[in-house]
């Protein structure tokens, strides 16, 4: 019989893998216990056009109002960039009653700038214009561990730096005694003048020691020849690997080997993408499993 860490914890769904201009294919993952349907949505930049990608893939059966009604649970919102919460906002009209998860200053910024009923109207429950209420907008604090509602899983919040001083979000996800760690936007303590990442490794270097961590999702935006003063909160795979160095040095050398990284966020042209994965493979010293998600391809974690 396999080994209980060696059988698959969650499913992943990607319906849209990239940062910057192609609005068809933005930054959102629905995540969910295997055997589920019971997904989270992390980040929501693509939601129609990734459903049906997903559909055409046979990720899933029957219409993409029925997996953006019934399988999408609710929505993680890292931070309030239009290329992670514009699938949310123009679908939200189509969509059943769900909650939008996110920390205090992302929330604020949606329902001040977006659901206000002036740029759309207020589907939430709270801020501005007449509230609609098919969104519960929940605030999460920071290091608080809470219960995703009609789910099993349970999420903490914990904090990032996306030009220093906007905020961006982790989302560590909990099913069981697994977890999986989404990060949205960020940049490299060094280049941010922060700590959060220091934190954050701090924070999951247990997880990994004991094989419950069962995957990073975080952003790689572009090639190491982009000076790190036109980073504007991103990483490049230099910097990605110095991160995972820092981590490295928490766990021990050797728990890294096989451990899974997904690589998100990587901003057009396809030419700048082909070099991102060319240099993360070539500077991957630590025998990580870097993953390239596709749009619409199911894969397991």
């Amino acid at each position: 019989m396999a080994q209980k860490s060696k059988q698959s914890a969650f499913q992943v769904v990607p319906l849209g893998v990239r940062g910057g201009i192609d609005e068809k294919n933005l930054s959102a993952y629905m995540l969910a216990p295997v055997a589920t349907n019971d997904f989270v949505c992390l980040d929501a930049g693509t939601i129609y056009a990734g459903i049906e990608k997903a559909i055409d893939n046979k990720v899933f059966q029957g219409s993409v109002q029925e997996v953006l009604r019934k399988y999408i649970k609710g929505y993680f919102i890292s931070h309030a960039h239009l290329d992670h919460v514009s699938g949310l906002i123009i679908n939200s009209p189509a969509d059943s009653s769900k909650t939008v998860y996110a920390t205090q200053k992302c929330m604020e910024l949606m329902q001040n700038h977006y659901f206000n009923d002036e740029t759309w109207a207020n589907f939430g429950d709270a801020g501005k214009g007449f509230p609609l209420k098919k969104y519960h907008f929940e605030t999460l604090k920071v290091s608080e561990e809470v219960k995703i509602n009609n789910t099993s899983m349970t999420v903490k919040a914990l904090s990032l730096s996306h030009v220093n001083p906007y905020e961006s979000t982790a989302f560590l996800v909990k099913s069981n005694n697994d977890f999986v760690l989404y990060l949205g936007d960020t940049g490299p303590d060094e280049v941010e003048k922060s700590t959060h990442l220091a934190n954050l490794w701090k924070e999951i270097a247990p997880l990994i020691q004991h094989k419950q961590l069962r995957g990073i999702f975080i952003e790689v935006s572009f090639p190491n020849e982009q000076p790190d003063k036109f980073l504007f909160g991103h990483l490049t795979p230099n910097w990605l690997m110095k991160e995972m160095t820092k981590l490295s040095e928490l766990t021990g050398k050797d728990a890294l080997k096989g451990f899974k990284v997904i690589i998100t966020h990587q901003k057009p042209p396809a030419s700048s993408e082909a070099k991102i994965k060319k240099q993360l493979q070539e500077q991957n010293n630590l025998g990580l499993e870097l993953i390239f998600p596709e749009q619409g391809k199911r894969f397991e974690l």
